[in-house]
């Protein structure tokens, strides 16, 4: 929507209310009771904050303000956020300062009802973070005596890029001091560590057995061995058949991606076989097409040909007819005209006849 149509429809907003008499809590300025922050737009670029603070101070105590600039130029956008102290400065503003005229530009205010601050960057000037940070509001006369000087000091200048340049050549040496580090301590150690072997514990009953006699203790430790033996036994035919499980598994794999490899590769040939025969088909289709075409071609030169040969015998046809016509209306103007010499000589004769009976 036009700027200037959005100035239009707040005056008519604000001039239905005042002449309807609506109270404050009905109005639409109630909407935005929650927020102190006012939107300025449409003003020319050479105004500064100090220009806008001078100007929205009328109707209420300016804390903070953020005039929206380029980033690379730094010039000023033309519109900026205004923050009041007080929240019904804000209904004084947009109802006085919407539509007025600053340097021959109308400018546009309204309210603000969510306000994001914009994010800093890096680069930002200090002065500019200085204000969003802490407002420009006025601070106690008391105050501001002590806190002049800190003030002062806080502010930091803005550093210049080449600080920014070393610290980043700082932070890559740092890095490969570390790699290096990193490589030196890998190559001292050793590659393969050696494996620690853990010992068995000795359990304290075999020493009671050792003590007593053999003849007591003979048949129970050959049952004790033969049963260790036998689990022993066990545990290895058990280890051999989950190798040899483990072994047939992976040769069924194998033999299954072979299979699906085999598979593949038929699929892949019958595929490019099909291709072949297609394009065998195009290519042999493309060839009698212009088979035909030439064929088609030929065809039409013979019928022209024809046709103009026929129309030649024609011109001459018609040619011989008209000569013969020609002569044959000659003979008939020759023979009449004979015939009318012969019937004139013949009258001539009479009409003398005639004269001499006369006479």
């Amino acid at each position: 929507m036009n700027p200037l149509t959005k100035v239009k429809l707040i005056n008519e907003l604000n001039e239905r209310e005042a002449d309807l008499g609506i109270k404050e809590v009905v109005s639409w300025h109630s909407e935005y009771k929650d927020s102190a922050w006012i939107f300025v737009g449409g003003f020319p670029y050479e105004l500064t904050e100090g220009d806008l603070i001078c100007v929205f101070s009328q109707y209420g105590e300016i804390v903070n303000i953020n005039l929206v600039r380029d980033k690379k130029t730094g010039k000023s956008k033309g519109f900026c956020f205004v923050c009041y102290e007080d929240q019904r400065s804000t209904i004084l503003a947009v109802d006085n300062f919407n539509g007025i005229k600053i340097k021959g530009r109308t400018i546009r205010v309204d309210h603000v009802k969510d306000y994001r601050p914009p994010k800093d960057h890096e680069d930002i000037d200090d002065v500019t973070k200085h204000l969003r940070e802490e407002g420009c509001a006025p601070k106690d006369s008391a105050a501001a005596s002590h806190s002049e000087e800190p003030e002062q000091s806080a502010i930091p200048v803005k550093k210049a890029k080449k600080d920014k340049k070393e610290k980043k050549k700082k932070k890559k040496e740092k890095e490969r001091k570390k790699k290096g580090r990193a490589s030196s301590s890998a190559e001292s150690s050793p590659r393969h560590p050696p494996a620690a072997i853990k010992e068995e514990k000795q359990d304290a009953a075999y020493d009671k057995y050792n003590h007593q006699g053999p003849m007591a203790t003979g048949p129970q430790n050959g049952q004790k061995a033969t049963e260790r033996g036998g689990g022993r036994d066990r545990e290895e035919d058990d280890k051999r058949r989950i190798s040899e499980k483990g072994d047939e598994r992976r040769r069924r794999d194998g033999d299954d991606r072979e299979r699906e490899t085999e598979r593949n590769n038929r699929d892949k040939r019958k595929d490019t076989d099909k291709g072949d025969d297609r394009k065998r088909d195009d290519r042999g289709r493309d060839s009698n097409r212009k088979d035909n075409r030439k064929k088609e071609t030929d065809q039409d030169k013979d019928r022209r040909r024809d046709s103009d040969r026929g129309d030649g015998r024609r011109k001459e046809d018609r040619r011989d007819t008209d000569g013969d016509n020609r002569w044959r209306e000659t003979d008939r103007d020759e023979s009449r005209r004979e015939k009318e010499r012969d019937d004139g000589r013949r009258r001539d004769g009479d009409n003398r006849r005639r004269e001499t009976d006369r006479r």
